[in-house]
């Protein structure tokens, strides 16, 4: 009997929480949206872009920075440097006649060389970029609109993956857009928990330094202007693009935001607790993914006790599914097989890095920050 309670519960919350609690979070977002009051003022904007070995990429960006649709005497770039031993500098400085300032610092990670780009920033408005992502023209003015409505803190971009050429990378861009869909619908009813790393803004006054060691200041930053009682929105007119992510890449980058979840609970206590007016959303998203991999193994742990009939179908659907995922690797492209062992190998392997993050969390967040490469995947 309490084989069967404990399968059975494990199964109604996975089921939750990958498809009933999206279900009723769109419903909600249709019935109950809270639309936002977008009007556009000319605010002064500081873009702050923090760069570790960017050569190959940094030119590009600063060049679609510089062709923002913006009034270019309202914006400041500034790039930040963490201890770059490329040619980096070196490239930052050719565009210093057009504007473009250059802070160099010894090497601490992305929140210090962040926190260095804060203090020296002017503008109402952050911008916070990546150097690997070009951006649309018009991101940055549909971003500032935002900041018309007074409840608007931080106003996120989308993120638009380019089509992948293979099965694997067609499955990683599946799964950013299921993502994507429900942070839109968080964002109608109230708040994302969180923001595009490669593309947000914020009022600069809401903004605070954050601890050296922090894994995801597009959730830190953010949270501090949700806890100030402003409203985190995705503005899904607001584009960056970017290459499509094989497994090999999204896997580290999962393992680097599922353990940030956990260093923002530490950060953010209340998030836990009822003074969070989207505590059943922070439940059923955020954390409810770090539940995953334990819930799959309570199922396969409970599914070896459970009376006939029903044991042999449990064990054989686990089996099915982790054999079909190994055998991913094996499968080639082309072949028909792979639309089924794909998904599964992906979903897996996305499950499985909530169980990584447990141990990753520990170490330093210098280590976690890649250095910019075609290889290297947004937060």
């Amino acid at each position: 009997m309490a084989a069967v309670l404990l399968f059975t519960l494990c199964a109604a919350v996975l089921l939750y929480i990958l498809f009933g609690y999206p279900l009723l979070l769109a419903a909600l977002a249709r019935w109950h949206a809270r639309p936002i009051r977008r009007r556009f003022e000319p605010r002064t904007v500081s873009v702050l872009m923090a760069v570790r070995n960017g050569e190959r990429a940094i030119r590009a960006k600063l060049e679609s920075i510089l062709d923002l649709d913006y009034p270019r005497d309202r914006l400041e770039v500034l790039v930040v440097s963490d201890g770059s031993d490329d040619g980096t500098d070196e490239i930052v400085r050719e565009f210093e006649p057009r504007g473009v300032r250059l802070v160099s610092i010894p090497r601490g990670g992305k929140a210090m060389a962040l926190n260095a780009g804060m203090d020296k920033a002017g503008g109402e408005i952050l911008l916070f970029t990546d150097v690997r992502q070009p951006l649309a023209r018009d991101c940055l003015a549909r971003l500032v609109a935002c900041f018309g409505d007074p409840s608007v803190g931080v106003a996120s971009g989308e993120l638009m993956i380019r089509d992948g050429t293979t099965m694997e990378e067609s499955n990683v861009g599946l799964y950013w857009r299921y993502e994507k869909w429900i942070r839109k619908n968080l964002s109608r009813v109230d708040s994302v928990p969180g923001a595009t790393g490669c593309l947000y803004a914020m009022r600069r006054e809401l903004a605070r330094p954050m601890p050296p060691d922090t894994l995801l200041d597009d959730v830190f930053l953010p949270l501090a202007a949700f806890f100030q009682g402003y409203r985190i929105v995705l503005e899904d007119g607001a584009n960056a693009f970017d290459a499509p992510a094989s497994l090999r890449s999204e896997f580290p980058r999962k393992i680097r935001t599922q353990a940030g979840v956990f260093q923002t609970m530490r950060d953010y206590p209340a998030l836990l607790s009822f003074s969070n007016r989207m505590l059943p959303h922070f439940l059923s998203h955020k954390f409810g993914r770090l539940l995953l991999p334990y819930l799959l193994i309570g199922m396969g742990l409970a599914a070896f006790w459970l009376p006939a009939p029903w044991r042999a179908p449990a064990l054989a659907g686990q089996a099915a599914l982790y054999g079909l995922s190994l055998a991913d690797i094996w499968v080639p492209e082309g072949l028909w097989l792979k639309r089924l062992t794909s998904p599964l190998r992906t979903f897996v392997a996305l499950v499985a890095s909530a169980l990584f993050a447990v141990s990753i969390v520990f170490v330093p967040a210098s280590s976690l920050w890649k250095p910019a490469g075609k290889d290297a995947a947004p937060h």
